[in-house]
């Protein structure tokens, strides 16, 4: 039967009973001043068939003055089995009064109706109780029997261990097939050697400190989840937990760390149905000698070995992947941070210049990495599990450059620098996706010339957190060698919300013949209507542009399509075919189209610095012309007013000096001589 076999997985006790002749058969012998209920209590106690037992010689003999039986046996009996005493199976509800056998060893009640362990309390010299499959709901009535080495209380009804701390000596306690939902009461039982908790209602295992002598532990049949304090086992060499619902390895983990654990057993857990589960407990616990009752080979140890070794470097590169996701998760937070600090305090700039008068000068205030260093930074919340691991990974960057596959993004202003780098071919060639975080797209502008000669496969632009705002900065764009596919993310681009800024894309990037935008297929009536909405605004701008900055604006477009027929010369036809689609994309911006330019903020403002210095060195130049101008024009008027009388009095020296025509030759004489 499962119930005895649950008995002998764990315990290994036979208690034998006596075996008389056939006709030494039990007698009854009955009070009848017995009341009423307690006869008839007696009688079904004492009715009972010996047919399949011949054996113990007793007289169960009932009181007046008890309702509980008295038990008598022979001076024969008491001979042959002084320190033994079998009532098993005799339909006993409760336990008998027993006198005059102070020196029994062992007593039996098995298969009976006990509901509580009573009348015993005299035998203390009792080391083995079987009270196995009765109706006790309860320990109790054990305090004095301090000698008690065996306990044996499986198959009853008791929901809590409780009443054993007299019994210091146990050496077994079988408690199987009950209803006990929680370990606790035994942590004194130190020379406890074998546990059976089978077939009850755990749902976890811990408490077991103290047993210092437990060698075995049944806990089969239960609702176990997780086994902790085995550890703590300094004897267990014995564990079946087979049955039960434990999933993993990990809720189990204690039991890694115990160095006398041999056999242990597993089966019918969820955990022994993964393709993983052996390899698993035997990396874990080398020291088994049986798993699922089936002895270990060095074969399986060995596979376990090399298995616990891949495990191992791929737990290390897991750990790491995850420290590298952290870390990342953490800079693009910072960085988002930054930006919205940027933008905040772009904001307010704003308003403040509003509120000033326009000639004023401006806040002198720069949104750069410095400036936004003098902002506290926030801390966001650490994983638990990577808290430690992470204490050493920088969290205060201010950018990332992160390449997977064939997309590069880039977070943060800084991240651009990174286009400087010295790339590998191979790398740089497989780049065609370029994705834009958290940065300005001016700042992006100035950096396409060298993003189509460091990347220049790259077809695919993404845009998010960029401040796109107005669709001339789509113009920018022009430059670039080929686009296939652009994305403008909402999030962080105003211009998205304006109804035609796709078809602007269209029309001003038309010589890219782009193929998606946002994920969406461009058609040829997309072309159409992008060039009725804007193509006369663009002949309307070329127009009216003078032809100085119409030529100045021409001239890259002009000097691209001159280089493209130079080199075209020589080639074969087919190699020009095949590079026909590129050199449209190259030179195929029109002449309307090439007006339609975006100028950056910065380039903007340096300009703006360049043309107030021009105008006031030319302001200066001026008035220093004028001021001349004016002194001359004084001097004039001066000498006007002086010259009559200064003619006359010319006119005077000279008759006055020739009026003595000999006295002035000498005189010019003497100073032609003086002269040399």
């Amino acid at each position: 039967m499962d119930c005895q076999a649950e008995v002998n997985c764990g315990l290994h006790l036979v208690i034998q009973t006596s075996s008389l002749p056939e006709k030494n058969k039990v007698e009854f012998k009955l009070n009848k001043d017995t009341s009423s209920f307690p006869g008839r209590l007696l009688q079904h106690d004492l009715e009972r068939n010996y047919s399949s037992r011949q054996g113990d010689h007793i007289n169960l003999v009932s009181s007046s003055l008890s309702s509980f039986p008295i038990l008598q046996r022979s001076s024969e009996e008491k001979i042959l089995y002084s320190d033994r005493l079998s009532l098993e199976r005799q339909k006993l509800t409760v336990c008998p009064i027993i006198n005059g056998e102070d020196h029994l060893r062992l007593l039996n009640f098995q298969h009976n109706f006990i509901t509580r362990i009573q009348n015993i309390s005299n035998l203390q010299k009792l080391i083995s109780l079987d009270l196995y499959d009765n109706q006790i709901e309860e320990i109790s009535g054990l305090s004095t029997l301090r000698c008690l080495r065996v306990l044996l209380l499986g198959k009853n009804r008791i929901k809590k261990i409780s009443n054993l701390e007299n019994l210091k000596s146990l050496d077994v306690l079988d408690l199987h097939g009950n209803q006990i939902t929680k370990i606790e009461n035994i942590n004194h039982l130190c020379e406890l050697r074998v546990l059976n908790l089978a077939r009850n209602f755990l749902s976890h295992v811990d408490n077991l400190n103290g047993l210092d002598s437990l060698t075995e532990l049944n806990l089969r049949h239960n609702q176990i989840t997780f086994v902790r304090d085995v550890d703590n086992l300094p004897c267990l060499q014995h564990l079946f937990l087979s049955f039960n619902n434990i999933s993993s390895f990990d809720s189990v983990s204690c039991l890694a760390d115990s160095s006398s654990l041999s056999d242990i057993t597993f089966d019918g857990n969820p955990i022994a149905q993964e393709s993983w589960y052996k390899h698993t407990v035997l990396q874990n616990m080398m020291q088994l000698r049986q798993l699922d009752m089936k002895r270990i080979t060095e074969e399986e140890r060995r596979m376990a070995s090399v298995l616990a070794k891949k495990e191992e470097e791929k737990k290390r590169e897991s750990h790491k992947q995850s420290l590298l996701k952290e870390k990342k998760r953490l800079t693009i937070n910072n960085v988002a941070r930054q930006w919205d600090l940027q933008q905040q305090r772009v904001a307010n700039i704003a308003t403040n210049e509003d509120r000033k008068d326009s000639d004023s000068p401006q806040d002198p205030c720069q949104i750069d990495g410095s400036t936004l260093s003098a902002f506290p930074e926030e801390t966001g919340p650490l994983d638990s599990g990577l808290n430690n691991a992470l204490q050493g990974l920088s969290v205060i960057d201010t950018y990332l450059v992160e390449v997977d596959g064939d997309t590069l993004s880039l977070y943060g202003s800084g991240a651009l620098e990174s286009l400087d780098r010295n790339w590998s071919v191979q790398t740089a060639g497989m780049i065609t996706t370029v994705s834009f975080t958290f940065i300005e797209f001016d700042e992006i502008v100035q950096v396409l010339p060298k993003l189509k000669i460091k990347f220049p496969n790259s077809l695919h632009l993404k845009f998010k957190e960029t401040n796109l705002v107005m669709l001339q900065q789509f113009n920018a764009l022009a430059q670039l060698r080929r686009i296939d596919q652009l994305t403008i993310d909402p999030q962080g681009n105003p211009v998205v919300n304006f109804t035609l800024w796709k078809y602007y894309v269209l029309f001003r990037l038309s010589h890219f013949s782009m193929q998606k935008i946002n994920g969406t297929e461009v058609t040829q009536n997309d072309m159409i209507m992008a060039e009725r909405l804007f193509g006369i605004l663009a002949h309307v701008a070329s127009s009216e542009l003078p032809q100085y900055r119409l030529i100045s604006i021409l001239g890259d477009a002009r000097k691209k399509q001159f280089q493209y027929l130079l080199e075209s010369k020589g080639k074969k036809p087919g190699i020009i075919n095949e590079e026909n689609n590129d050199s449209k994309r190259l030179v195929g911006e029109n002449t309307n189209r090439a007006t339609l330019n975006y100028t950056t903020r910065d380039f903007y403002n340096e300009k703006l610095e360049e043309i107030k210095e021009k105008k006031k060195f030319c302001k200066t130049y001026i008035e220093d012309l004028v001021k001349e101008a004016t002194e001359i024009n004084m001097k004039n008027e001066a000498l006007q007013k002086l010259w009559p009388q200064m003619f006359i009095e010319l006119v005077r020296d000279a008759v006055i000096e020739i009026r003595n025509k000999n006295s002035y030759m000498k005189l010019c004489l003497q100073q032609i001589t003086d002269q040399k």
